[in-house]
């Protein structure tokens, strides 16, 4: 006996194909999910802990990489020793270093300026992931990374 397979009209198929086919190559497109981000950290660093739990309230997507040493993953990525803080991490083609606010990372995102990256040297105090109870925020800057040599400019300031 045989089936009778009954098909879209031909005008219907070819939109159905077509959107699906539009879907594929914007999921191509963007690579990753856009809001997934690689952190670099220490086995034992609990700010840097808490700068990840910061990541997730702010709705980005954090994987974690532990690694006793993390200065080849600096280099790998062009941030100058000067810069340098307890993690790094990546994100849409950016390198992240330090305890850099959510909102910055996503103003990044948003705005794409020609650079390598954001970095918050050191660490501090009140910067996400190195909230004290009872110490007020130290005032620090974001800085824009612009080049592996470690030019910098001020990206946003807070505190």
């Amino acid at each position: 006996m045989s089936r009778l397979i009954r098909r879209p009209p031909l005008a219907r198929r070819a939109l159905l194909l077509g959107a699906g086919a539009a879907t594929l190559l914007v999921a191509c497109a963007q690579g990753a999910e856009p809001l997934a981000i690689q952190v670099y950290k220490t086995p034992s660093c609990g700010c840097c802990t808490k700068w990840v739990e910061a990541l997730r309230a702010a709705g980005l997507k954090p994987s974690i990489n532990e690694l006793d040493d993390l200065t080849p993953v600096r280099a790998t990525y062009g941030v100058a020793d000067t810069l340098s803080s307890c993690h790094t991490a990546r994100i849409g083609g950016y390198t992240i270093e330090g305890h850099v606010p959510p909102s910055d990372i996503l103003r990044l995102l948003q705005e794409r300026p020609k650079a390598l990256g954001l970095a918050v040297p050191g660490m501090p105090i009140g910067s996400p992931g190195m909230e004290m109870p009872g110490a007020g925020a130290e005032p620090y800057a974001t800085l824009m990374l612009l080049d592996a040599k470690g030019a910098t400019r001020v990206f946003a300031r807070h505190g």
